[in-house]
């Protein structure tokens, strides 16, 4: 019998999950009080500087459907062509820096770029922070290289005659949301002005419309709030005990800078100070069993799957009478 297996995001989890990291910050404000607020929690928590090791690539980028892979940031396809740079999981014990396929391996990457931030980084304190390094194949790290982001459509590559990089459609949201927690841990250090193309007219301060954009189209994936909660949990060897909050509720990006509504996974309207106003929601079982899932509401719901990638691959309705979605067409895995 094949199992699917959820990682529960509805309000119900999220309300338990992260209340207390977030206890202390009053949702009742916007723009950039809101933003100092969050900086100075993010900072605050942040209690383990880590080194630009391996160890904490290898426990954080583990593909939640394969713990023997990580996912490569930029990378869309396994095995179809014969290109290996395209790749988007390799052996996790495939570490190393050869430029060609044989044999495959990854190496780190800086989103943020290190010769971008001013001053710019080196491969310690900010250009070591969990939150931005992420696994990458050796050549489309160096395809990137320190390219300025910027707009395209499709998989990652260079856009604009080859002078910038669009990271693909399923990874824009995650590096925005990288952009944004850089810009509000390290301050004037990491800019969004200075490594995305794209105006910063619309908005309060340095940040500019591309990364809400990107924010707002490509919700966060099961891989992101993976690694979020890894580094929350101090308890976790490599973990720096802070959170990447536009991860959490891309809406808060919305509430500080304006833009394009984003996602609001906490389900409530910002501007509510707390969590206690949620809807209460149960789902059963979970692994599935005979390719059903149940809901416990108080209310209709729009229930939305997604892949670990962050594709939306269904949306329906769910009320207290009508409660129970069929999953026979979907294979086995983490959704």
């Amino acid at each position: 019998m094949k199992h699917i297996y959820f990682l529960f995001l509805l309000i119900s989890y999220l309300s338990f999950s992260q209340q207390s990291y977030y206890d202390g910050i009053d949702f009742n404000q916007t723009g950039l009080d809101l933003k100092d607020d969050l900086a100075t929690l993010i900072i605050s928590t942040h209690t383990n500087t880590l080194s630009y090791g391996w160890d904490a690539t290898q426990a954080t980028d583990v593909n939640p459907s394969n713990a023997s892979n990580v996912l490569l940031i930029y990378g869309w396809e396994n095995g179809s062509d014969m290109d290996c740079t395209n790749d988007l999981e390799r052996d996790i014990n495939s570490n190393g820096g050869s430029t060609d396929c044989s044999p495959m391996e990854y190496n780190r990457e800086h989103v943020y770029a290190k010769s971008k931030a001013t001053p710019a980084m080196d491969n310690s304190g900010p250009g070591a922070d969990g939150h931005h390094i992420r696994a990458s194949d050796v050549q489309r790290n160096g395809q990137r290289d320190s390219k300025k982001f910027a707009d395209g459509s499709g998989n990652s590559g260079t856009v604009n005659s080859g002078e910038n990089w669009y990271p693909g459609n399923d990874w824009k949201g995650d590096v925005a949301r990288v952009i944004m927690y850089m810009y509000l841990r390290y301050d004037t250090q990491c800019l969004p002005t200075n490594i995305g193309e794209g105006s910063s007219a619309g908005t309060p301060d340095d940040m500019i419309d591309l990364f809400l954009e990107w924010n707002a189209d490509d919700p966060p994936s099961t891989y992101e709030i993976q690694r979020n909660d890894y580094h929350e949990n101090t308890s976790n060897t490599y973990a720096q005990g802070n959170r990447n909050p536009f991860i959490d509720n891309p809406a808060l990006a919305t509430a500080i800078w304006g833009g394009p509504d984003a996602q609001d996974t906490w389900g409530i309207i910002l501007g509510t100070n707390n969590f206690n106003n949620l809807n209460t929601i149960s789902m059963y079982p979970n692994p599935t069993k005979n390719n059903l899932v149940h809901f416990s509401t108080t209310q209709d719901l729009d229930v939305i799957l997604y892949n670990v990638l962050g594709k939306q691959i269904l949306t329906e309705k769910v009320t207290s009478s009508q409660n129970t979605i069929d999953l026979s067409n979907f294979n086995k895995g983490i959704y």
